[in-house]
């Protein structure tokens, strides 16, 4: 799993760097705080997930780069626009200066407009993909108002608020469950039509898998330490943050994280042996860390 990691990991920070490099800065300090961004590391997680649902139906690597940089791009824009004082507050992302200290907070607003955009330009000018229109659509409901947008809004909503487990669900649901339900769906599209049934278990892994890696987060926060998380821990409970170790205790919340890979690599049935991969990689990001 180390090894397939670290692969998939390498393969798209070079999709990335060279993304960037291919391209003709017009504003300087745009290009750099975008690039600041996106190329000072991170887990990789969604695009990593995007290759390995792609993989697990027959695709091919190449077929995959697209999507799994568009998700990445995604993800990456909104860390930028979360770390900002008007949302999360936060000085440290994987271990550097958020954008928004690297530079100023203007420059980090529109260095996340210009991710987002580039991240649909990215999928829509990828060859070779012949259902780009529902990989378009899939994208832009996990990003917006139905997917992480409106999670986000529900986040910031219940700072220093009693907020009951099915609220905090529906919560990370959005905010991070969107992208990850994307990430299997845009890979399984690469070579599968939406009736396939495939796709439909690909989903509710990655529904199951997405909250129970939301969970592990909100574990770390409290058992982390900022060296290993690359920004403040403990932040959650400073900002009075709803989460899972909060309302449930922590045993009982890892317990949960346990509990929710376990739905998820059951709903891989359909997939035989090549969905194998995908149950590896949900167990391995749960249980690292403990």
């Amino acid at each position: 799993m180390e090894t397939r990691l670290a692969a998939d990991r390498a393969r798209i920070d070079t999709c990335l760097e060279a993304l960037f490099d291919s391209r003709q800065a017009v504003a300087s300090r745009l290009e750099e705080a975008m690039r600041h961004g996106v190329l000072v590391g991170g887990k990789r997680l969604r695009p990593v997930l995007v290759y390995a649902a792609g993989r697990a139906l027959g695709a091919e690597d190449a077929t995959l780069d697209a999507p799994a940089m568009a998700l990445e791009l995604i993800h990456a824009y909104s860390l930028v626009h979360d770390d900002l004082p008007a949302m999360d507050d936060d000085d440290l992302r994987r271990g550097q200066p958020a954008v928004h200290r690297a530079f100023d907070e203007a420059t980090a607003i529109l260095a996340g407009d210009a991710l987002q955009a580039l991240a649909f330009e990215v999928l829509a000018r990828a060859p070779d993909l012949p259902r780009l229109a529902p990989m378009v659509a899939t994208l832009a409901d996990a990003a917006g108002r139905s997917g992480m947008v409106a999670g986000q809004v529900l986040d910031l909503a219940a700072v220093g608020q009693d907020t009951d487990l099915a609220g905090l669900a529906a919560i990370h649901d959005h905010k991070t469950g969107a992208l990850i339900r994307a990430a299997v769906r845009l890979g399984g599209l690469v070579v599968a039509e939406e009736s396939d049934a495939r796709l439909a278990a690909l989903e509710r892994y990655a529904g199951a898998v997405g909250l129970a890696f939301q969970v592990h987060d909100d574990i770390l926060d409290v058992t982390g330490d900022t060296a290993t998380l690359g920004k403040a821990s403990g932040a959650d409970a400073a900002r009075h943050k709803p989460t899972y170790p909060a309302l449930l205790g922590l045993e009982t919340a890892r317990a949960k994280a346990c509990e929710l890979v376990d739905a998820g690599v059951a709903a891989l049935e359909p997939l035989g042996e090549a969905g194998v991969p995908l149950a590896e990689l949900a167990r391995y990001m749960i249980e690292r860390d403990h």
